[in-house]
């Protein structure tokens, strides 16, 4: 998790990654670019917020199973045109370049800055960083153009959107949900807090999605649902005309799973005399 030493020398804006050029955003003035960097990604460990330098530290388990759960919901429930991050490293103003949790931004190239489109939103885990730090980096995202920032802390149970008329974090019910043009079903806030919630989160969202493998498990569950009501026929027929059916043909009637038998058997339930002759297949 990100920890500030606030004895550390400033860092130079001018480091080796950034080029020092710089884009025009209408509205909100001027930015460098999202992947004009001041650290090199992949190969420290290092942030900078306001020219500090942050060390970005592995996580404790609560920090990093709640991260991991994270990734988990938020991947399934990207919206087509869409695509989410995990860590990606963006360079949010002059002296500013660190990175979200997790992230969700457009698919692309932003023909406003020739790069990847700046994150619209942006996820953070809250651990053991203090909330000055944490509405810090939300504050500055918000100024970069990130639409919506949220937190998940860990003490307490909770999740915060950020709101930049107070600068400070609003909770939200824990019964309501986030919707947005990025997600392709409202994200459920119990789903940022409980497992099994998560996994409801995940399953609408593949259907929303029309998983092809979430398609093909319900056509064989409706498949065999057919099929164990006609099976189920078969021996309430043989029930009704007192024919008497042995544990082993029971269980062949109702693990047959091809519906051609079934039905043939079916229609000799009806009119034959004995067993052997309704599951003869001669």
């Amino acid at each position: 998790m990100p920890k500030m030493d606030e004895n550390r020398a400033p860092y130079h804006v001018k480091a080796p990654g950034s080029s020092g050029s710089s884009v025009h955003l209408p509205g909100r003035g001027s930015f460098p670019r999202v992947d004009d960097h001041l650290v090199v990604p992949e190969l420290t460990r290092d942030e900078i917020i306001g020219g500090r330098r942050i060390e970005a530290s592995p996580a404790h388990p609560p920090h990093a199973t709640r991260h991991h759960k994270l990734d988990y919901v938020i991947g399934a429930l990207v919206a087509p045109g869409y695509q989410a991050a995990t860590d990606l490293l963006t360079r949010h103003d002059q002296d500013s370049d660190f990175a979200s949790d997790v992230c969700i931004f457009k698919d692309g190239v932003d023909p406003a800055t020739s790069t990847r489109y700046l994150e619209e939103i942006a996820f953070e885990v809250v651990s053991e960083q203090n909330e000055r730090y944490v509405a810090e980096k939300a504050l500055r995202m918000y100024r970069r153009g990130v639409r919506r920032i949220f937190t998940i802390w860990i003490k307490g149970r909770r999740v915060c959107e950020w709101s930049p008329e107070s600068q400070s974090w609003r909770p939200l019910d824990a019964g309501s949900q986030i919707e947005d043009p990025c997600l392709v079903t409202p994200l459920a806030v119990a789903a940022l807090l409980d497992a099994v919630a998560a996994d409801k989160a995940v399953v609408e969202a593949l259907d929303a999605k029309d998983n092809p493998a979430l398609r093909q498990r319900e056509a064989t569950a409706e498949a065999r649902g057919r099929t164990k009501g006609v099976a189920e026929s078969i021996l309430k027929v043989l029930e009704t005309r007192g024919l008497a059916v042995s544990e082993r043909q029971r269980e062949e009637i109702l693990g047959c799973q091809d519906p051609d038998r079934l039905g043939r058997w079916l229609s000799r339930a009806v009119r034959a005399s004995s067993m052997d002759e309704i599951l003869s297949e001669s």
